[in-house]
């Protein structure tokens, strides 16, 4: 077996990650880049742009677009940075953060479900065998 049979495996399972993933976050309402987002600033400070795309790796020209349709939903609030007055911070407004506390427990748990067909050693040697896949590449 050679190195292109994982490259196959681990498309096809994030393939199949993202398909059952987000059918169940298109249910509650968002699109994944939306969840991402909201799920990163649910109980954090406000963080700005750069922050927020470093820690959802959303793309700065993506980013504008879904941080515009958030705002336009009522989920998030924009902030003056006192650090730097010509950018803002963004956070979750209030009923951005009653979302967050409504469907990030939701969606942990129905990944939970999925995930619990595998024992804590299958979960442990997996976890452990992307993180040396992952360093390969670093």
């Amino acid at each position: 077996m050679n190195h292109l049979a994982l490259i196959k495996e681990l498309v096809q399972a994030y393939q199949a990650f993202e398909a059952h993933s987000g059918a169940h976050i298109k249910k509650m309402g968002l699109t994944t880049t939306q969840f991402d987002i909201v799920a990163t600033l649910g109980n954090q400070p406000p963080m700005t742009c750069k922050e927020l795309g470093e820690k959802t790796l959303v793309s700065k020209g993506t980013m504008t677009g879904v941080l515009e349709r958030l705002e336009v939903k009522g989920l998030i609030e924009k902030f003056l940075n006192a650090d730097d007055g010509r950018s803002y911070k963004i956070g979750l407004s209030k009923v951005g953060d009653k979302l967050f506390k409504k469907v990030f427990p939701e969606h942990v748990e129905y990944l939970g479900k999925a995930f619990g067909k595998l024992s804590k050693k299958e979960l442990e040697q997996a976890v452990m065998v992307l993180q040396e896949v992952k360093a390969i590449f670093n």
